[in-house]
């Protein structure tokens, strides 16, 4: 997967001390939520190409502060980043490591090779049969064959992420797809109240929020 061609330049010398934690099930439960002994490095200690939450300390009172962004340094000498997601939007239930640049990556891939608009989609994870799924929800009001985007959307996240290729040959064994009206997503954030360009969609769905979104697709009703 290329990386995007221009990043963001961390400022280190202007009174906010980073600290960078490895993004991986080490540091973080299967919620995003980060562990008790996490690991944090700081910014002589990070790697190129690997996935970091951020923790800020701040002269304004600011004390280990999880902004919820996931970063990857795209040049660790200039200290450039680029954000690749959030700490709660993820997916890895058995090491798939699925983020939601990955997902954006392989939605954009579709709606390009399909010629169709997808403006929204979310996923969600679930034990299948003694092992694991995921099923995608895609928005779009444009004709396509779901098996075909569904093995579409597959295969490119395989070709993008060596864990979620590895993990689709073992215990990740089965994905599924949902194709709703755009309409459908909408009205679940109107009777959210979060309706507006101001608020996102969930790209993952856990917890609460899956509860309010299956009973939601069941009785129209959160």
């Amino acid at each position: 997967m290329k990386e995007h061609a221009l990043g963001m330049q961390l400022i280190t010398n202007n009174n906010i001390f980073f600290e960078f934690v490895p993004f991986d099930s080490n540091n973080f439960d299967a919620d995003g939520n980060v562990k008790p002994d996490a690991e944090a490095l700081l910014i002589d200690e990070v790697e190129y190409g690997k996935d970091y939450a951020i923790l800020l300390n701040t002269n304004a009172g600011s004390w280990r502060y999880l902004i919820g962004d996931t970063i990857r340094f795209l040049n660790v000498e200039k200290c450039e980043v680029v954000i690749t997601g959030r700490t709660k939007h993820f997916l890895s239930l058995v090491g798939e490591h699925l983020s939601v640049e990955n997902m954006n990556c392989a939605i954009e891939k579709a709606n390009n090779h399909f010629n169709i608009s997808i403006p929204e989609y979310t996923v969600t994870g679930f034990p299948y049969k003694n092992y694991f799924a995921h099923k995608w929800y895609i928005a779009t009001d444009d004709n396509v064959d779901p098996n075909e985007l569904l093995k579409f959307i597959d295969d490119t996240l395989k070709a993008i992420n060596d864990d979620y290729a590895t993990e689709r040959t073992s215990a990740l064994s089965d994905i599924f797809i949902e194709i709703l009206p755009e309409e459908k997503f909408l009205k679940f954030m109107e009777l959210r109240g979060k309706l507006g360009s101001q608020n996102k969609f969930p790209r993952v769905m856990k917890g609460n929020m899956l509860e309010n979104w299956d009973k939601f697709l069941a009785t129209g009703k959160i």
